[in-house]
């Protein structure tokens, strides 16, 4: 059964926002700002928890990199079925909860931890749950915002949504190591859970009421919707490549940074607030890469950009593992803003082209499909970062994987890419 593309009825010309600036777009703006503060969030958890395992509870490094894993895990167990029921809800409402339930969760680490009752189960628990509310919040954001900017202003968009998620690296990575610092470990995260209400609070001020998914023609069991969108996903030349290029991009990469906060405490004997911004300093390639995305994609084409900006960039990360105690320590900083730059820019090019080129009632699990793949990647990449670091050691470890990660764009070149100047639109179907 092939999917095809329909048309959706010309939204009313006062309605539009003008060209020039999805700015002066209320709603746009609403969401930006709510999606940019859930990623705050979302990051403040990624560096403080890790700290909190590390500085609290005195856990090693394979207990480190297992708590890095936990939150990725929900991909592997219900990104499939929640891509599908995606598809069949409104999103707001699935975003609304997503963000009232790690603001609960965060809190009850430092209450833990007053209470001298803290253990790793708990921050495992945590991890994991919020881990399924990220699940549901990623999906839904991507496919609720198409009802939200015209087509031709999904570009700029996701451009924005990609640069604002980098300044929320900064601010949540960075910020989570002053949290740790000034307040504690622990009592960091009640300070973290405040962002989720206010994501929460952004998307409840929306103006625009969502459409109602498209119900199908006829009633059809979940299993089916599921292997509709994986086959359209993983039978399409373009999606196929770009997932593969993902996944083996995100496996590289989180073995990677499960090891790096260790690397950095232990080995560089650089202090919690300092890690953090360490860790942050990827950001500043994110940025300029959500940045000088439109440029890049009017001169040479939006696969042509692709390839460029993750070929030329891959081998930055080799820098990471020279890092030392003394200047060295910039290695650091150098290879994770380039490796950055490339992987935001490959970020942006991606996500606006699957939201023109799938059809709309299959987004949702297309996404869910795609993320399945790579996110589902990243618990696999933690465990391994953990395993390897035990084994070979933290430096060793990291030349392996930053090797990997040298490598991983020239899967890109086993597709159709490689002979086009631009990605497709839409789909040729029969």
């Amino acid at each position: 059964m092939s999917a095809r593309l329909t048309e959706r009825p010309p939204r009313e010309a006062e309605k539009r926002p003008p060209r020039s600036g999805l700015l002066r777009h209320h709603d746009f703006r609403l969401l930006w700002l709510g999606e940019t503060t859930n990623r705050v969030g979302i990051n403040i958890t990624g560096v403080a928890m890790p700290l909190v395992a590390v500085v609290t509870l005195d856990a090693s490094t394979f207990w480190v990199s297992v708590l890095a894993a936990a939150p990725w895990l929900p991909w592997l167990l219900i990104g499939l079925p929640a891509g599908a029921w995606v598809d069949r809800m409104r999103r707001r409402p699935i975003m609304l909860i997503c963000n009232l339930v790690p603001l609960v969760l965060l809190a009850s680490v430092p209450v833990a931890g007053w209470l001298g009752v803290l253990t790793m189960t708990q921050l495992l628990v945590v991890a994991l749950i919020n881990g399924f509310a990220a699940v549901f919040f990623g999906i839904s954001y991507k496919v609720y915002l198409p009802s939200i900017v015209e087509s031709e202003d999904l570009q700029e968009a996701n451009a924005k949504l990609q640069g604002s998620e980098s300044v929320a690296q900064v601010a949540g990575l960075g910020g989570g190591g002053l949290l740790a610092q000034a307040f504690g470990a622990a009592s960091g995260l009640l300070v973290n859970s405040v962002t989720f209400l206010v994501s929460a609070l952004c998307l409840l001020g929306i103006r625009r009421t969502e459409p109602r998914p498209e119900e199908p023609e006829e009633h059809r069991a979940l299993r089916q919707d599921i292997k509709e969108g994986v086959r359209y996903t993983f039978k399409d030349p373009y999606l196929r490549v770009l997932t593969l290029y993902g996944t083996a991009t995100n496996l590289f990469l989180t073995a990677e940074a499960a090891i790096l906060p260790v690397f950095i405490i232990r080995e560089l004997g650089v202090p919690e607030g300092a890690t953090g911004w360490l860790l942050a300093s990827s950001s500043i390639g994110g940025i300029l890469g959500a940045t000088t995305a439109k440029r890049l994609i009017a001169r040479f084409g939006s696969a042509r950009g692709l390839l460029i900006a993750t070929i030329a960039s891959a081998p930055f990360a080799l820098l990471i593992p020279m890092t030392g105690t003394d200047w060295t320590l910039s290695a650091l900083v150098v290879g994770s803003a380039v490796l950055s730059l490339g992987v935001v820019l490959a970020n942006v090019i991606q996500g606006a082209f699957r939201q023109r080129y799938c059809p709309p009632q299959l987004l949702g699990r297309v996404s869910a499909s795609v993320s399945v793949a790579n996110f589902g990647a990243i618990p696999f990449g933690s465990l391994l970062g953990g395993i390897l670091g035990t084994a070979l050691g933290l430096r060793p470890t990291l030349w392996l994987l930053t090797a990997g990660l040298a490598l991983t764009p020239l899967l890109l070149l086993i597709g159709p890419l490689r002979r086009r100047r631009d990605l497709p639109v839409a789909p040729v179907t029969p």
